[in-house]
This record gives C-alpha cells, sequence and structure tokens, in this order.
C-alpha cells in the first residue's frame, strides 16, 4: 500500500493543507521532503525508520549531507532538500533577528547561535556586529579549533569592527561536547576582547555559549 492508498485526512501532505505543519509527526514532516518511499515501505515509514536508527530528528538532521545522502530511503535529491530546509530556517531566523533590537530579545538571539553553530563538531567562535541602536549589522564565523588564548585573536575582532562600523558586539562559540558552561578559557577570553574592543569604543553585550541545550549568557550569569 503506498500513501496515495490512505485516507486524504492521513496523507502528510493533505493534512498539512488542512491543518498546518504543526499537526504532523517528525516522521510525517520527514515524508513531505522525501516525497516518494521504496519498495515495501512507504516516504513515512522511510522517516520512521531514519528516526528510529538516529534517536532523535535533530541527530539525524546534524548528519552531513554527503552521510545524509547515503542513508537509505533518501538520496541525493531528498538529503538535498533537508539540507535546504535546514538553512532555509536559519535565514529565517538571521531575518526574524535583524527585525528586533538584539539586547531587548535575548531568546532570539540565543535560538539563532544555536541553530548557526550548536550542531559543528568543532568549535567555532562567531561574533554578531551591531549598530548604536542595537540592529543587526552582519554574523562572522571568525575562528576555528580549540578555543584558548592562542586560537583567538583580539586584533581580528577588533579589525572586523572597524570594517563594519559597529557600535556593539555580541560574542558566541560553541562547545561540542554539549555543555555550555564557562570555562576559564572561555572567561579569560571574554575579558581580553572586552578590553580590547573598549579602546574602540565597541561595547561588549553578551557572551553565548552553546551546547546541547539552552545557551548560557554570560551577561545573565553576572560575567560580563
Amino acid at each position: 500500500m503506498t500513501i496515495r492508498d490512505w485516507p486524504e485526512s492521513e496523507r502528510p501532505r493533505e493534512k498539512l493543507r488542512e491543518r498546518g505543519a504543526v499537526a504532523l509527526s517528525d516522521a510525517e514532516l520527514l515524508a513531505v521532503f522525501i516525497g516518494s518511499g521504496r519498495r515495501g515501505a512507504t516516504a513515512v515509514d522511510v522517516g520512521r525508520n531514519l528516526l528510529a536508527r538516529h534517536g532523535s530528528l535533530k541527530s539525524l538532521l546534524d548528519r552531513d549531507l554527503a552521510d545524509l545522502i547515503a542513508e537509505p530511503g533518501l538520496g541525493a535529491a531528498a538529503a538535498s532538500r533537508l539540507h535546504a530546509a535546514l538553512e532555509l530556517g536559519r535565514r529565517y531566523l538571521a531575518c526574524e533577528l535583524r527585525e528586533r533590537e538584539t539586547l531587548a530579545h535575548p531568546a532570539a538571539c540565543a535560538d539563532y547561535l544555536r541553530a548557526r553553530i550548536g550542531a559543528y563538531p568543532y568549535e567555532v567562535f562567531a561574533c554578531i556586529f551591531l549598530d548604536n541602536r542595537h540592529r543587526i549589522l552582519a554574523f562572522e564565523e571568525l575562528f576555528r579549533g580549540t578555543l584558548d588564548g592562542a586560537s583567538v585573536h583580539p586584533r581580528e575582532v577588533v579589525r572586523r569592527c572597524l570594517a563594519h562600523n559597529a557600535a556593539a558586539i555580541v560574542l558566541a562559540h560553541n562547545h561540542p561536547s554539549g555543555v555550555a558552561e564557562p570555562s576559564p578559557a572561555d572567561r579569560a577570553i571574554t575579558t581580553e576582547l572586552k578590553r580590547a574592543l573598549e579602546t574602540i569604543q565597541v561595547r561588549v553585550l553578551d557572551h553565548f555559549i552553546v551546547g546541547a541545550g539552552p545557551p548560557t549568557s554570560f551577561a545573565a550569569r553576572g560575567l560580563l
């Protein structure tokens, strides 16, 4: 039996049109992007099997494109659609963030950073550059690798602030281990960057650490 043989109210695309995407299960949402199943398995079955193998939707979608393409039942076209959908979500969050004042909406900033750098298997240090009304000017990933005093260069952060004519900045980096607690090195880097940026009158509004759960805010912890 194929999905076309199902009652219309149970077909993922029809259900989405009638009741909205929120009414679909994870497997049904995946089926919309998978498109068609394979012999003996509907697209929903393929979605359920993928979720069962990976344990969660996040674990599945954190895979890189080559790994997704190799998954049984996906292939290049469906895997590419899933990756494109993820990037659309990230850009939507970026647009939402740009339409707000970051300082007034730290949760939106945290959500964006989690979507942007949370899935990386390596450490990334990034900056959100803002104007004097705390509107977004740009987002840049500046450094990769183990973040310590040798790998994060204050001069480069200062240079990028000047290039964007930024008045304020939000710092961010991820912890691939999933634990979003500030380390002594994280605190030292933040202090060093804050001092360097004070010389060009750029305020550090926050430093987020992105892990498995909600990002940790230095400002909320009183660490700035």
